[in-house]
């Protein structure tokens, strides 16, 4: 990366999110030597990520890689409810937009639906 310094080097490829550092710095990837297959390990990050209060560019990525990984959309979903009792449902509301996003799920556009769509019967239910 040009002239930069080590800590540069490091600040800049963990602004990109850049997956190889861990491998750079720990010899292994997300998932090294685990017993864990994939795509557990990546729902598993979700919901680190999620009760962490990580950003929602960080969510949309692990939820891209639980994807890549086979998961379903239900099982990202489920991952919030199994969840919710230990990391709290404030977390749960915060992670819900990245998560929704990453998901290709507009959930604006789904609460202004006409009534008798999915947002106004949610909307009347609360």
């Amino acid at each position: 990366m040009g002239g930069a310094s080590r800590f540069e080097e490091i600040l800049l490829k963990l602004a990109i999110f850049d997956e190889g550092l861990v491998e750079e710095m720990y010899g292994r990837g997300p998932t090294g030597q685990s017993a864990l297959d994939s795509k557990t390990a990546a729902l598993l990050q979700i919901a680190v990520s999620v009760a962490t209060g990580s950003s929602q560019v960080c969510l949309q990525w692990s939820t891209a890689r639980a994807l890549a990984a086979g998961a379903s959309k239900d099982e990202v979903a489920d991952v919030l409810l199994a969840i919710a009792p230990v990391a709290g449902l404030g977390r749960i509301v915060s992670a819900v937009p990245g998560l929704a996003t990453a998901l290709e799920y507009d959930i604006a556009a789904a609460l202004e639906e006409p009534d008798g769509n999915t947002g106004s019967q949610l909307r009347r239910s609360l």
